[in-house]
């Protein structure tokens, strides 16, 4: 039933203020774009005549929606009072201007679509940082053989059993998620559930239903190492993806009625923000001081064999904790990978060499990587996460520790852009 200025929203168990004409349009493009790119609205929970009128009609041309793009940002000026909504609105728009127009044929050089999509120019990362990565990793892991194998020999002594992970994960989410409630504070009926899924490109998805519910999905098509965990579920739920989306949900659709926020739009400015909050959240869920004694608890809910010697378990978790800043550092080769294929125009195999010699992923760690970088969506999308957590902490850093979770805690109320929190070099 309709209250006084809130109309239903999709689902047909909620109610949503009433979007303005801006809102509604940008609502309408979004999911109009959505029709030609399957995948590019990546959740939607906003009102459910819009989304019912855009099934329902014909499918609107690509140059149209182009056109639709550009004219909705010139009334932004007269319509839009807000500084904030009105910088928000119009970064967003560029990116699907920019998208409509590649459907339209009028396709721009890779790394200049990428950079219009996200307000953010990316950077090639020169191959002596993986080098230099790879060096530290090499002495933390000393032995013979390619440094590869001795992650991959590594790694198998941590891989969590499939049956095991369920419950490893919700004791994991109910860790953080009580942290998160003490420094951020949690939005009234916030709730999220876990499932293993197969047939991904990606590792992890959180998909944001609405009435401040979430539904991450896991994927197992490659096996799960203990250590991974605790990033995948700080960056999926707490204080991450679901956090993030719950509170924006309760404060710019419900509060501030901007319902430009009901809708997740892929290859936008909003993702690289998102991505960057994902990843730079995560000491707040597991500070590094804790690292050794969570990585062993993890050992022993997950059944692993080496939590049967509490001395190697500890000595394992202390050499996990050390690798990870390596490691994520040779996670962020996605970037240069993307760029060597789709801009120098390198061939597959090129490029999956190149993951496996500098990245030193395993062969299979890489295709699974190139699979996603050579995806229709996710080609442009790959650079969110290393961009955005550079981007994020240079703004983080920006300020006293002791002021950083209250600096966070504004990415999930507020409209903020790649140009916003952007820190001088």
């Amino acid at each position: 039933m309709t209250t006084s200025g809130r109309v239903p929203a999709v689902g047909g168990t909620r109610t949503v203020p009433a979007p303005d004409p801006i809102a509604r349009d940008y609502l309408l493009l979004a999911l109009r774009l959505d029709q030609h790119i399957p995948g590019l609205v990546d959740g939607y929970f906003g009102p459910a005549d819009l989304k019912a009128s855009v099934d329902m009609a014909q499918l609107r041309a690509p140059a149209r929606l182009r056109a639709d793009a550009a004219a909705l940002r010139d009334r932004l000026p007269a319509e839009v009072v807000e500084p904030d909504r009105r910088a928000w609105l119009d970064l967003q728009l560029v990116a699907l201007e920019t998208q409509a127009a590649a459907l339209a044929g009028d396709h721009l050089p890779y790394l200049e679509h990428v950079t219009r999509c996200f307000a953010y120019a990316p950077q090639r990362i020169p191959d002596a940082r993986f080098e230099a990565a790879a060096a530290t990793i090499d002495a933390l892991l000393p032995g013979d053989g390619p440094l590869a194998d001795r992650l991959t020999a590594w790694d198998a002594r941590f891989v969590v059993e499939v049956d095991r992970l369920p419950a490893v994960v919700e004791w994991l989410v109910d860790r953080f998620r009580a942290t998160a409630a003490t420094t951020f504070g949690l939005p009234d009926g916030e709730d999220l559930r876990i499932s293993l899924v197969t047939g991904q490109p990606w590792r992890a998805h959180n998909w944001f239903d609405g009435g401040r519910r979430s539904r991450v999905d896991v994927n197992t098509d490659l096996p799960v190492q203990a250590p991974d965990l605790i990033v995948l579920v700080a960056q999926e739920a707490y204080p991450g993806h679901h956090l993030e989306r719950a509170w924006k949900e309760a404060e710019l659709v419900d509060r501030m009625g901007r319902l430009e926020a009901s809708i997740l739009i892929i290859n936008t400015p909003e993702c690289l923000i998102s991505e960057g909050l994902a990843d730079v959240g995560v000491p707040f869920a597991a500070p590094a001081a804790d690292g050794v004694d969570l990585l062993v608890e993890i050992f022993e809910r997950a059944g692993l064999p080496i939590a049967t010697d509490p001395a190697a378990a500890r000595d394992a978790a202390a050499v996990a904790v050390a690798l990870d800043e390596p490691r994520q550092v040779l996670g962020s080769i996605g970037g240069n990978a993307a760029i060597l294929r789709h801009a120098d125009g390198r061939s597959h195999e090129e490029v999956l060499a190149y993951l496996v010699e500098i990245g030193r992923d395993s062969p299979g760690a890489a295709a699974k990587r190139l699979e996603f970088i050579e995806h229709p969506l996710w080609r442009t999308y790959v650079f969110v996460y290393a961009e955005g957590e550079a981007l994020l902490r240079r703004w983080l850093e920006a300020v006293p520790e002791g002021e950083r979770a209250a600096r966070f805690g504004r990415l999930f109320r507020e409209q903020l852009t790649p140009p916003s929190v952007r820190v001088p070099d």
